[in-house]
């Protein structure tokens, strides 16, 4: 993902037990998760398209993420979405949740607070079951809400339910989806970028980092998402945002934007990975992918990011940081 810097676990229960029941589409909720570092950083673990029972190599990611975790002092957890396979959450009680997220997740190190994400899979399931605070009274580091605000002080982190985006999934007959709190759709999309982008404008954090779960641009095999690029980038671009993470492609990414700092990274890696799936793309642009298995982290200060992607055996495979003036690649 005891719950760092949050004042009480019993008073975030409470509160998003309430953010729960209100209508989803309104403004987004906010959490405050302050660094508890002596120099103020903060260190991030960032996981997506992961919960397969420990198969397909999970349960090998979950052990150098823990690893990696220890040795970061990481502050807790990002999920970027497809948290169970393959057709979501049944309902509260469904053990597919403590068989692919407690059970899998045991170091000491990711005990930490959990913010994730839905994805196109979750949706398939019960989409309620999986925003309910029960199952945070199962595994009190679980946390995921449709879209919401983390403030971390010198950078805030603001996720998107970016699946009822995709005009396909509306239209699919092979897959059915789980549209409660969405319709109408429109209204509902209208008021989520409404809401980002009035959060964005009002944000006075150093770093501005947009969580989705679908890719805004990608070399892999689900590509470009065309309706983000058309709908959510331009607001993105405007507000000046650092950082846009991903899952939804089963690999790990890095593509720089030449019209503005911002950079797209892809950490969709958890399980399940697709070899060999890459499609052309312009090397000026693509700093790195990778089609296998691995997570990311995020090292954050008030004058730097660090990026490091690791694979499933602990391996660095590409690193790159940012002082919000110069960008160095390695």
């Amino acid at each position: 993902m005891t719950i760092k810097n949050i004042k009480c676990t019993t008073c975030l229960l409470v509160v998003y037990m309430v953010v729960a029941a209100i209508n989803v589409a309104a403004e987004f909720q906010r959490f405050d998760h302050l660094p508890l570092k002596a120099d103020g950083s903060l260190d991030i673990l960032v996981i997506g398209d992961w919960g397969r029972r420990g198969l397909y190599n999970q349960s090998d990611v979950a052990f150098q993420m823990g690893k990696m975790g220890e040795n970061l002092d990481a502050d807790f957890i990002i999920s970027t979405g497809d948290n169970f396979y393959e057709d979501g959450l049944i309902d509260e009680e469904d053990p597919l949740f403590v068989e692919s997220f407690t059970d899998i997740y045991t170091a000491t190190s990711l005990q930490k607070q959990w913010y994730a994400v839905l994805g196109n899979h979750d949706y398939r399931g019960n989409v309620l079951a999986q925003l309910s605070p029960t199952l945070t009274q199962r595994d009190s580091k679980w946390l995921c809400l449709r879209s919401f605000i983390v403030n971390s002080g010198i950078v805030e982190f603001f996720f998107v339910d970016t699946t009822p985006f995709q005009d396909k999934y509306f239209t699919e007959e092979h897959h059915k989806y789980d549209w409660r709190g969405v319709l109408p759709r429109e209204d509902y999309l209208s008021s989520v970028l409404k809401e980002v982008d009035m959060a964005l404008k009002e944000s006075s954090a150093k770093w501005k980092i947009v969580i989705g779960h679908h890719t805004i641009f990608s070399a892999g095999s689900h590509g470009n998402t065309q309706e983000l690029v058309d709908q959510l980038l331009p607001i993105l671009e405007a507000r000046e945002v650092d950082l846009y993470i991903n899952g939804h492609d089963h690999c790990l990414q890095h593509i720089s934007s030449q019209n503005s700092q911002l950079q797209f990274l892809t950490s969709g890696g958890g399980s399940k990975a697709w070899r060999g799936e890459i499609n052309n793309w312009d090397p000026n642009e693509m700093k790195f992918y990778y089609d296998g298995q691995g997570f990311m982290t995020l090292g954050i200060t008030e004058n730097e990011v660090n990026v490091a992607f690791y694979d499933v055996v602990g391996k660095i495979l590409h690193t790159w940081s940012t002082s919000k003036y110069t960008h160095m690649d390695s």
